[in-house]
């Protein structure tokens, strides 16, 4: 088996996950924004012989629905909790990516006896950032959509593994390869990361944490020593010779950090 697609249906919003099955401790896998459940497939792969593994296209992303008319991260929020009790995944460890570990965080935060642990792979709660919307509008616009093959995809991308798991994200529209997101509505699920500090939901998490960093990391090392001292039971990892994009760039390692960690909550 490789894995079987779940439909899960909230508020009218069709979610959509990878589940790779398995009967050990459930793990679900979020991405992060612009991205898609594929994303984890190498990473999926390796840890369904161990855990139950169920990756999630995000509301807006993949094949989820792809205009929800909320995008705020409760929503967010709202959708793992729906997925995690319409398939039963009973205490899963949340394990998220960039905006992905930002849902994931919060998820803990808000619902204290959902999680088993938590996996924050370049992401933390961070400070209000009010030019992240505006950026992130600017970035998406310089992509030359449409691409006019997957080759020319991976290589705008920087090629390598990161560059083919942003390429996979792409469906092909008859006209060349085109993004399975809306732009805008990419922009607005960063509306509120931009309005305001999530830095007090980061004490409310009460299960056991892990954040895992690239070496040329997104996240101040300021952020991640506030976030060690401000709760117990956090650890943290650093990638060598990986990004932001650390679980492409380098699952193998990725894997090796998060391994003894999940072997440490059972």
């Amino acid at each position: 088996m490789v894995w079987g697609e779940r439909v899960v249906v909230r508020d009218g919003v069709r979610l959509v996950c990878r589940d790779w099955g398995g009967d050990g401790v459930p793990l679900v896998l979020l991405h992060g924004l612009a991205g898609h459940a594929g994303e984890w497939d190498e990473a999926a792969r390796a840890l369904r012989d161990l855990y139950r593994v169920v990756a999630l296209d995000q509301r807006g992303h993949g094949a989820s629905s792809r205009l929800p008319g909320d995008v705020s991260r409760a929503a967010y929020v709202a959708d793992v909790v729906a997925v995690v009790r319409e398939l039963g995944l009973e205490r899963p460890v949340l394990v998220g990516q960039s905006l992905g570990g930002h849902t994931a965080l919060l998820t803990a935060a808000a619902h204290p006896d959902l999680a088993r642990g938590l996996v924050l792979v370049e992401a933390a709660p961070g400070d209000a950032s009010p030019r992240t919307p505006e950026e992130i509008g600017a970035w998406l616009d310089a992509w030359p959509v449409p691409f006019a093959s997957r080759e020319d995809a991976r290589a705008y991308f920087g090629g390598g593994p990161a560059g083919e798991g942003w390429a996979a994200g792409l469906e092909d529209t008859g006209d060349g390869l085109r993004p399975r997101f809306d732009r805008d509505v990419m922009v607005a699920s960063l509306a509120e990361i931009g309005e305001r500090s999530f830095r007090a939901q980061w004490p409310q998490v009460g299960c056991p944490a892990l954040v895992v960093l690239g070496e040329r990391s997104f996240v101040p090392a300021a952020d991640v020593d506030a976030m060690l001292a401000a709760r117990p039971r956090t650890w943290a990892a650093s990638v060598p010779g990986a990004g932001h994009d650390l679980h492409l760039e380098r699952p193998d390692a990725l894997l090796g950090v998060v391994g003894p960690f999940l072997e440490g909550l059972d």
